[in-house]
C-alpha cells in the first residue's frame, strides 16, 4: 500500500477522521514518529518511500526531495512554504498546496495576546505572585498607541481589527496594498523605515523570502523606540536573532514575544536569560478549531493532488 508521511503533532488530534479519509483513498497515512520537528535525516529515511506528505516546518529542501522517488504531491500544513524547496517540486512536477486561511484567526489572536503579554507583563508578574511577591509592577499602556502590521495578509488584517477593539493607530505595510480595504478599516500605509520609528508595537506577518530576511537587525531596531514592543508569529528568518538579543539585552526596546525561530528549540543560551523575551514554540496556529480546519484542507489537497 502506498504511505503518506504526516509530520504536523497537531493533525488529527482532536479529529482522527482525516486518518480515515486517507485510508479510505487507499493510502497508509505514517504519522510522525518522533514528536518532534524532525531533522534532515529523519525526513530522508520516513520520506524514502511515500508518494505524499503533509508537511509542517520539518525541512524539505533538494537533499531530502532526492531521496523520495516516488513523492507526488506535497501538502503544506499551514500556508509558509519557505522549508520547501518550491524549485525542485517545479522540475520534478510535484504539486506544493497550501492550507490558505485555515489558521489566520487562531494565529491573530495569539499575536494580539502577546502584545498584551509583553506590554502588561503578565508571565513575569504571574511568577512573583507564585512566589508571593505582590509586588506592583509598571507595564505599557496598549488602548490608544500606534501598532505597525508588516504584512497585511489574512493574518495581519485579522491583528488590524483586534487592534481597533483597542482604539489603536494602525499602519501597516504590504507589497501587495488595496487602498480600498485599507480605507475602509482605517489602516495608513507605512514603509517599514516609518513603522520602525513611529510605532509603539510592530507584528509581524510577512512571508520570509530573500528581500524579508533579516527584515529586523541592528540597524532597524536602532531606529525603534525604546518602549516598542516587537511581535514575530510569521517566520524565524525574519528577525537577526543576535541583534534581537543585544537591543533587549541593553534595553534598547521594551519587549518581545516570539513564537518562531531559526532553530526549534532555539540554540543560543542567551534567548533563554531574557526576562523581557516571551518564547512561544511554533503554536500560535496551535488551537482545536485552526487544527482541525488544517488538518482537513491539507488532506483534501493531497489526495486531490495524488489523483492528478
Amino acid at each position: 500500500m502506498e504511505k503518506i508521511l504526516i509530520t504536523p503533532r497537531s493533525y488529527g488530534k482532536t479529529d482522527s477522521s482525516v486518518l480515515d479519509l486517507i485510508k479510505e483513498a487507499g493510502y497508509e497515512p505514517v504519522v510522525n514518529p518522533y514528536g518532534q520537528i524532525l531533522n534532515k535525516e529523519q525526513m530522508q529515511q520516513e520520506l524514502a518511500d511515500c508518494v505524499g506528505v503533509i508537511i509542517g516546518v520539518d525541512p524539505l529542501d533538494a537533499e531530502v526531495l532526492a531521496c523520495a522517488p516516488k513523492l507526488r504531491a506535497i501538502a503544506k500544513y499551514g500556508v509558509g512554504t519557505d522549508n520547501i524547496d518550491k524549485e525542485y517540486c517545479a522540475a520534478h512536477n510535484i504539486p506544493v498546496s497550501i492550507t490558505q486561511g485555515a489558521n489566520a484567526n487562531a494565529v491573530a489572536d495569539y499575536a494580539f495576546s502577546l502584545i498584551c503579554a509583553c506590554a502588561r507583563k503578565i508571565p513575569y508578574i504571574n511568577g512573583l505572585c507564585h512566589e508571593k511577591k505582590w509586588n506592583k509592577v509598571l507595564g505599557l499602556d496598549i488602548y490608544g498607541k500606534t501598532i505597525g502590521i508588516m504584512g497585511l495578509g489574512a493574518i495581519g488584517k485579522g491583528v488590524a481589527k483586534r487592534a481597533a477593539g483597542f482604539g489603536m493607530r494602525v499602519l501597516a505595510y504590504d507589497v501587495f496594498w488595496n487602498d480600498e480595504y485599507a480605507a475602509e478599516n482605517n489602516i495608513q500605509f507605512a514603509q517599514p523605515e516609518e513603522i520602525f520609528k513611529t510605532c509603539d508595537f510592530i507584528s509581524l506577518h510577512l512571508p520570509l523570502t530573500d528581500d524579508t530576511r533579516n527584515i529586523i537587525n541592528a540597524d532597524s531596531i536602532a531606529l525603534m523606540k525604546p518602549n516598542c514592543v516587537l511581535i514575530n508569529t510569521a517566520r524565524g528568518g525574519l528577525i537577526d536573532e543576535k541583534a534581537l538579543i543585544d537591543a533587549l539585552w541593553d534595553g534598547k526596546i521594551a519587549g518581545a514575544g516570539v513564537d518562531v525561530f531559526n532553530e526549534e528549540p532555539p540554540a543560543n543560551e542567551a534567548l533563554y536569560q531574557l526576562d523581557n523575551l516571551i518564547m512561544g514554540s511554533h503554536c500560535a496556529a496551535s488551537t482545536n478549531g485552526a487544527s482541525e480546519t488544517m488538518s482537513r484542507m491539507a488532506t483534501e489537497n493531497l489526495l486531490r493532488d495524488l489523483k492528478k
